[in-house]
């Protein structure tokens, strides 16, 4: 008896050795290094009692070779596929395709569709193939991608999706992942992006995505509007290859674009200047583009109010979570508000305060949205995405509250994924009242577009011309006590 609890003592030790440090090596970065495959040791517990010295030689051999194994690195990139069907291909002809890192045993799977503006003329994407060419051509793709954000494997910068299937799409159509459109004579590019969608789909049937329970459909940017236009789209492609089961829902990050007028007007020669509305109706007839049906239906010849989020969300019958900053730097730079050189003029500082106002206003009935007064573009993707929050909650937090009332709505409601009222203390819609950009603490650090240097709240707010300093002075405090009451909104 004494012997066994000996031999129960070491073999706990082995298992608590090698445990210990393989949660060591998960919970930080995984650098890289070459392992050999350890070699094994098989333990013969017969005549133990007689022989101990040669079986605590076993435990340790076994201890030994459990170490390389416990620390070497996981195999965490996402590794590049290209698609079987070489007919649907990036603007230049190239084979299109996807990064994936696949998780045994997960039923949640996540694509990411990639963002990148657009090119809506032959000058503008020449011009785009000249300074973008990746973007255009997987001529140049890397044949791995490390995820980060929500397609990062450590469960402490994703927490709710670090285990789930993931999936990359780099965006190479530069059509908003909206395009039909295959070569002709007339045209040297192709837009394929919602094509490119479905494909992608289609092979990862064929790698367990047929057994999964739940599919987000996640992008940002150009790629948070092709979230819009597509996820019903693949859901109705899952529905007629009889995967009925699946819940589709959708992600949709710096997607949500205003059709603005332009602070000043100018020639739709390049797509930053370009009128947003006037470059998406050149750009559908361009690109072939496909909306969402009954968005298309609704705006029949208009087609183009489809690309924007708040005319397109309410035709949706998945349903789609939104995350937008309320002073989006993409927005601000088509609506031709530039925060760099001379402090903005009193006109541009009321179009900075009006656009957080129409954003609020456009995502009110918007039943899972996160919407921080923050001047930025794009987050699910960065690395610090956990740490922005809005009153109190963190974004990852709102995803997990929405997640938990999909789920309430599907047992009240079967497969329909209706929205419920989350449990208490489990908020998803949070958007920000406070009404200056970066009035909330969590926000990014802000840099300047020409030095690159980080700003300080006060050094930014000055720069748009508001004297926090001088202001602070005048009332008899300090600059930090009237930056919070500005945040308070008083």
């Amino acid at each position: 008896m004494k012997m066994m609890k000996m031999m129960s003592r070491a073999l706990l030790l082995v298992f608590l050795f090698s445990s210990v440090d393989s949660r060591r090596v998960r919970g930080h970065r995984a650098q890289s290094r070459q392992s050999e495959t350890p070699e094994s040791f098989p333990l013969d517990f017969t005549a133990v009692e007689g022989n101990m010295d040669s079986f605590m030689t076993q435990v340790k051999n076994l201890a030994q070779s459990l170490y390389p194994c416990s620390t070497q690195k996981l195999e965490q990139e996402m590794k590049l596929q290209f698609l079987i069907n070489s007919s649907v291909t990036c603007n230049d002809g190239s084979p299109a395709g996807y990064y994936i890192k696949e998780s045994r045993g997960s039923r949640r799977w996540l694509i990411f569709l990639e963002g990148g503006w657009y090119c809506f003329s032959k000058q503008t994407c020449d011009s785009r193939y000249e300074t973008m060419r990746r973007l255009m051509s997987s001529s140049t793709w890397p044949l791995t991608r490390t995820g980060t954000g929500i397609l990062s494997p450590q469960p402490e910068e994703n927490p709710h999706w670090w285990n789930a299937n993931r999936v990359f799409v780099p965006y190479c159509s530069s059509d908003a992942w909206s395009g039909t459109t295959m070569k002709t004579e007339q045209n040297d590019y192709v837009f394929m992006g919602s094509l490119i969608i479905q494909e992608v789909v289609k092979e990862l049937l064929t790698k367990g995505l047929e057994n999964a329970k739940v599919l987000l459909l996640a992008g940002s940017s150009a790629g948070g509007t092709g979230v819009l236009l597509n996820v019903d789209r693949v859901a109705e492609l899952l529905k007629d290859l009889s995967h009925t089961s699946l819940q589709v829902r959708g992600l949709a990050d710096s997607g949500w674009f205003l059709d603005n007028k332009q602070s000043r007007n100018t020639d739709c020669i390049d797509t930053v200047s370009c009128d947003p509305t006037e470059a998406i109706r050149r750009g559908i007839r361009y690109w072939g583009s496909v909306v969402p049906e009954q968005c298309g239906r609704l705006y029949e010849g208009e087609e183009w109010n489809c690309f924007f989020g708040y005319k397109v969300h309410p035709t949706l019958k998945r349903p789609v979570f939104v995350v937008q900053w309320l002073f989006d730097e993409a927005q601000m730079m088509v609506d031709n508000i530039h925060l760099s050189g001379q402090p903005v003029q009193e006109g541009q500082w009321r179009y900075i305060q009006n656009l957080a106002t129409e954003l609020r206003n456009t995502l009110k009935n918007v039943p899972g949205m996160f919407a921080p007064a923050c001047l930025s573009h794009e987050i699910i993707t960065r690395s610090y995405w956990t740490d922005i929050q809005v009153k109190g909650t963190s974004l990852p937090r709102a995803l997990q509250c929405w997640d938990r009332s999909l789920q309430n709505g599907l047992r009240n409601h079967g497969n329909s994924s209706i929205t419920r009222t989350p449990p208490k203390g489990c908020p998803l819609h949070l958007i920000d009242s406070c009404p200056w950009p970066h009035c909330n603490p969590t926000c990014p650090a802000i840099r300047d577009q020409l030095t690159g240097q980080e700003m300080s709240v006060i050094q930014f707010l000055t720069h748009l011309g508001f004297d926090v300093q001088r202001m602070a002075q005048q009332q008899g405090m300090e600059p930090n006590k009237l930056l919070g009451m500005l945040s308070n909104g008083t």
